[in-house]
């Protein structure tokens, strides 16, 4: 299975509440045991429940790569060990634009941050992801990590993104990318799906033809069942 329809608590927005990498999830501690082994299952990766700065709102607080997983500077103590436990590697990057889901977009190759990140902390963020980085925006939006999901082969963005801001995060994550909705309309993908190069967890309000379109660009139809 490559693929699970859910909720959050009854809210459709799952993505606010979990993050993903080809090597791990984090999910929000209120997460029965039969939805975690689910996205488990959909993502092909071991998933774990944990707060950030008491908060269960994961998708919009962090973000990473392969390399390193980006925290707030809000994070507790309790919640670092816990990171520690888990051997996953982390840098706290101290900002007052403490969503990090929200306002960078990156992986492996690439980081797109919200332009009022001052220059030292951009150098920051892009030293602890090593990749290049660039300040800007998509569609309307200056959070620019909010307007995208993707994996390593592709990527589904806001759909009132211009070409030049589909170019350009093509260019930085070395990607394809294709606009698209979830939740019945939503530009703002990353609130609404989790994703890996191994599947994806959407939201229950996601309409079939949402399911298809974002299933077929990251590549999933590709791979073998």
């Amino acid at each position: 299975m490559k693929l699970y329809k859910t909720s959050y608590q009854g809210n459709p927005n799952v993505g606010l509440y979990g993050f993903a990498t080809d090597n791990y999830c984090l999910l929000a501690p209120e997460f029965p045991p039969e939805q975690v082994k689910k996205i488990e299952e959909a993502l092909h990766v071991p998933a774990y429940q944990i707060r950030v700065a008491n908060s269960s709102l994961l998708g919009a607080l962090v973000t990473g790569n392969d390399t390193v997983l980006l925290i707030p500077s809000i994070v507790r103590e309790d919640e670092l060990f816990r990171l520690k436990q888990l051997k996953i590697p982390y840098h706290i990057i101290s900002t007052k634009l403490t969503a990090l889901g929200n306002n960078i977009l990156c992986n492996n190759n690439g980081a797109l941050v919200n332009r009022d990140y001052s220059a030292d902390t951009k150098k920051i963020i892009r030293q602890a992801l090593n990749v290049t980085l660039h300040p800007g925006e998509i569609a309307d939006t200056t959070v620019p990590g909010s307007c995208v999901v993707h994996n390593k082969k592709a990527a589904v963005i806001h759909a009132f993104a211009t070409q030049e801001q589909i170019k350009e995060v093509e260019d930085l994550l070395g990607v394809t990318c294709v606009k698209a909705t979830a939740n019945f309309g939503s530009p703002y993908l990353r609130s609404g799906v989790i994703a890996n190069s191994f599947g994806m967890v959407i939201g229950e309000n996601s309409t079939g033809i949402e399911i298809e379109n974002i299933y077929e660009a990251l590549g999933f139809l590709d791979q073998n069942e």
